[in-house]
């Protein structure tokens, strides 16, 4: 098989091999790697659709990662997927309410970040390893929740490694929050920043943009990389469960080979439906693409008028880890749909940066028609969750209530397909958000803590509690520091003195 290669999204002239590619996790010039190419799927649908998540997996980031040795490949996806998952199945599609809710969150953390965090760290090490890199690995994450502990998960005490996430002190549910500032591991480091998503996101872009301060870091021993979904090696591995879940209709009858399927995914940073996207590209018949949005719905108006624009009011909401204004993977569609016009895609980010906003053009908005995009009011979240456990006794946590929301709205306006089968990305457990899931069933708030209120849940649902809730109760709290955003470099000099 050939190596395919990565290229830059603000110069095509700068490519990497897959191993650099993840290692470095951005290219040098600020662009997010890109494959040259997108691989078609390896077999037919029916032949993908008798694979285990394992062998699929296997079949897809072959595709993807050329020069990662097969053996090797297939210990990677062991290690992440082999003992690290409640159920059997990894990523189950459930029917409720009439839809299908794609469930990615039965890993560690009990969040979808764990269906690529899982894998990433063992990804990063071998290729760093094959390359003969002898610095030790720095990881610096920028989370709006749920990526910095499932990221903290995955590296602490990995050998060669540090990791170093940065959370909004004030912008994460205080079980997401918990998650992280009790995890364990001598290379590990969380940090309380005072300021929102953005603000953390665009401090851990600049720490990588100073080429003098990485410099300096390199002759210490030290290489900086990301665990975000800037980095290829983050995005690559979520391509694999929408097409476990395309295979999963057909071993149900649900569908049969060929047939259309519509995607709506909770939509945040812009990572897990630009995986979707891929799958897509690759061949996976979707329909269509749906992008929602909370109350920070800089996508919807995106989708809607072709202009992003971050001028606008931050608003913290149930679902925090969609409480973004700068969607960083979007500039990787923006790539695609700009014919891989490089120098554009690097003219709109600089106006991004520059002026807060940017507009495509119309030949560009026309590439998007397989993308459909909605969004959902605090209220409309909390009348959903309430909506779908009436009618199913399913619970959904409030970014999933966002998505089966915008579904079920653009169903009901004929915008998108009724006869089409529709799968939601179930995104959280709803444990991570007990507060928010209990307002919307019962509709009233509590005083109680998060912690609390995750027995009330408990209680009332019949759920089980997550192991990974449960061991929270009385833990230690490891990580107490905070600092304002403008800190945020003095703070990774500290960490690795």
């Amino acid at each position: 098989m050939n190596t395919l290669i990565y290229q830059s999204t603000r110069n095509t002239s700068i490519k990497a091999d897959p191993s650099a590619a993840v290692l470095k996790g951005l290219a040098e010039d600020g662009g997010l790697f890109v494959p040259e190419e997108i691989p078609e799927l390896p077999m037919t649908l029916s032949a993908l659709a008798g694979l285990s998540y394992e062998e699929l997996a296997f079949q897809i980031l072959r595709l993807f990662l050329t020069d990662y040795p097969e053996s090797e490949l297939k210990e990677c996806i062991h290690l992440a997927y082999g003992q690290n998952f409640d159920v059997p199945g990894i990523a189950p599609l459930v029917k409720k309410a009439g839809s299908f809710y794609l469930e990615l969150f039965h890993g560690r953390t009990i969040a979808f970040k764990d269906m690529a965090l899982s894998i990433l760290p063992h990804l990063m090490t071998r290729a760093a390893g094959r390359m003969g890199a002898k610095e030790e690995i720095v990881i610096l994450t920028a989370t709006s929740g749920d990526t910095g502990k499932a990221a903290l998960a995955g590296f602490a005490d990995v050998p060669g490694t540090r990791i170093m996430v940065f959370y909004p002190k004030d912008g994460v549910s205080e079980v997401q929050k918990l998650q992280m500032v009790t995890q364990k591991g001598g290379n590990v480091e969380v940090v309380g920043v005072e300021g929102n998503f953005d603000d953390c996101q665009a401090g851990v872009k600049q720490i990588f943009h100073d080429a003098k301060l990485k410099e300096t870091l390199m002759g210490k021993g030290f290489r900086l990389s990301s665990a975000n979904s800037i980095n290829i090696g983050r995005l690559v591995p979520q391509i694999v469960y929408y097409i476990y879940a395309y295979g999963q209709l057909m071993a149900s009858g649900e569908i049969r080979e060929g047939d259309e399927i519509n995607v709506c995914v909770p939509t945040g940073n812009f990572g897990n439906i630009l995986a979707a996207f891929y799958a897509r590209q690759m061949g996976l018949p979707i329909k269509k693409l749906i992008s929602a949005s909370n109350e920070n719905k800089v996508l919807y108006d995106f989708f809607r008028t072709g202009s992003y624009d971050r001028n606008r009011k931050f608003v913290l909401t149930s679902s925090p880890s969609m409480d973004i204004l700068v969607s960083s993977n979007l500039e990787r569609l923006i790539f695609h749909i700009s014919g891989e016009d490089a120098e554009k895609t690097g003219e709109l980010m600089q106006s991004l940066t520059n002026k807060g906003r940017y507009e495509i053009t119309e030949d560009m908005r026309k590439k998007l028609d397989c993308f459909e995009a909605g969004f959902a009011t605090e209220e409309d979240t909390q009348k959903e969750i309430r909506r779908v456990y009436e009618e199913s006794g399913y619970v959904l946590d409030p970014h999933t209530a966002v998505a089966s929301f915008v579904a079920d709205s653009l169903l009901k306006e004929g915008r998108v397909d009724g006869s089409v089968p529709m799968v939601i990305a179930s995104t959280a457990s709803p444990y991570k958000f007990a507060r928010a899931v209990l307002y919307g069933i019962e509709g009233e708030g509590s005083k109680e803590s998060d912690m609390e209120l995750v027995g009330r849940l408990s209680e009332k649902t019949g759920l089980s509690e997550p192991e990974a809730v449960s061991k929270l109760r009385g833990a230690e709290i490891l990580h107490d520091k905070t600092i304002p955003a403008s800190g945020m470099e003095e703070a990774v000099l500290g960490f690795l003195r």
